[in-house]
């Protein structure tokens, strides 16, 4: 039987506790990071804002989509959240605002601001060579035109972060480099440490620094990562950001209590003018993972997302969660890409910034530059990005804006971006500041 004076002591106990948890640096942020509120309320109009559900049930009833969710958040409190349509075909699962998306390179700026995590920390300065932390991509050649080789200037670690490394990610099938790339089969390495042997094998497309190339870049972020932190690359994400986020459902395997969640991966038929349901594939294929794929193997909700972009748009906090300096992320959304370098020749990119004029690329992100140029209505230093299976996002600093919409259809062909930018734009009843 418990005495008063046992209880006094157990509830000293308890209290105790929770004030050392709550004292922890990093402890995660609380549920309602992003609160949601009257569009009205923060200068938007909920009758033009419902015009986004006429777009994305429009696409879903033509069958061009298999499903939809969109948010929509200003000033940090979230003003339109819909999910629409399927979200698997094959059990007929509807879409919802829980569910899993295969977020591909909708990675990337995830492992860019792991990676800046480290850079505040002093762990490395951009102008360091990346052989520094991966020894066996210390002696690179680059592939001449004549199929010889010839010494490459090191890599550094603010080329590795610009995609301007001349690395490549073997989709073009008639590139010499990319074949060699589909040989070595480089995107099914076991883990980041055997992806490392078999890259310092490929010879690069060009001299480091010389030109703008989408490329596996990202995933030698990720053995950067590990290599410094002196933990796999999947659990200093799970501890240092993830869970200090809050984000419970962004991970490279999916966990079996939640594959339910997760939904089907389409293609679109141009001769049956259809969606179709696309195999499960070799990489990523989201169980038992051990390849730690930071370009494009992460697993996201909407929700999730819009958190991780909160705390950017936020100046790298988020509630009570300091995860970036306000300085490293201006520094990481400016346009790092220099006058000679071209952004054009980008291999397979995502639709949303695939040859765009009026963008360059800072540590992670496309950054708008010129929204004349653009072609389509936002703001000057907007940043942004997408992945293969049509996830979008963007932050708007100038507006104060987070838009993030997620679909599963690779390679899609329709200008979902654009008319959502449109859309969410012409719901602003009053400017920032205005």
């Amino acid at each position: 039987m418990l005495t008063t004076h046992s209880v006094r002591n157990i509830l000293i106990l308890v209290v105790a506790a929770l004030l050392a948890s709550w004292s922890l640096v990093g402890v995660a942020a609380t549920n309602d990071s992003l609160p949601t509120a009257d569009p009205e309320s923060v200068g938007m109009s909920a009758e033009r804002l419902a015009r986004i559900d006429g777009l994305t049930r429009r696409y879903v009833n033509e069958g061009k989509l298999a499903g939809v969710v969109t948010l929509v958040a200003r000033h940090g409190k979230v003003v339109y959240f819909d999910a629409v349509g399927t979200a698997n075909l094959d059990t007929h699962t509807p879409m919802a605002e829980d569910t899993l998306f295969r977020i591909y390179s909708m990675s990337k700026p995830i492992t860019a601001v792991a990676a800046m995590m480290l850079y505040e920390e002093g762990a490395f300065q951009l102008s360091d060579p990346i052989s520094k932390f991966l020894p066996k991509l210390a002696d690179l050649e680059v592939l001449n035109d004549d199929g010889g080789r010839s010494p490459a200037r090191p890599i550094t670690m603010q080329q590795l972060l610009t995609h301007t490394t001349g690395f490549s990610y073997g989709f073009d099938p008639n590139d010499p480099v990319d074949q060699l790339y589909n040989e070595e089969q480089l995107l099914e390495a076991r883990d980041l440490d055997d992806f490392i042997e078999r890259l310092g094998k490929m010879p690069l497309k060009f001299q480091p620094g010389s030109q703008w190339h989408y490329s596996v870049a990202v995933d030698v972020t990720g053995a950067v990562i590990e290599r410094i932190s002196g933990q796999p690359f999947d659990v200093f994400l799970r501890e240092r950001l993830f869970e200090p986020l809050g984000m419970t459902d962004t991970f490279f395997a999916v966990p079996e209590a939640k594959r339910h969640r997760f939904g089907t991966n389409h293609g679109w038929n141009h001769e049956r003018a259809s969606l179709e349901v696309l195999p499960v594939p070799t990489y990523p294929n989201y169980t038992d993972t051990t390849f730690f794929s930071g370009g494009g193997g992460l697993v996201s909700t909407a929700r999730d997302y819009a958190v991780f972009l909160e705390m950017l748009r936020n100046g790298g906090r988020l509630d009570d969660v300091r995860i970036l300096s306000p300085k490293t992320v201006e520094l990481m959304t400016m346009n790092h890409l220099p006058a000679l370098v071209s952004a054009s020749g980008s291999g397979k990119q995502p639709a949303l910034t695939g040859g765009r004029t009026g963008s360059g690329f800072g540590l992670g992100f496309a950054v708008v530059t010129d929204v004349a140029a653009s072609q389509v209505i936002g703001s000057l230093g907007e940043y942004s990005w997408g992945g293969a299976a049509g996830t979008i996002f963007w932050v708007d600093p100038v507006e104060d804006l987070i838009v993030v919409s997620m679909i599963q259809l690779m390679g899609s062909p329709w200008p979902l971006r654009n008319e959502l930018k449109v859309l969410t734009y012409q719901a602003l009843s009053e400017l920032n500041g205005h």
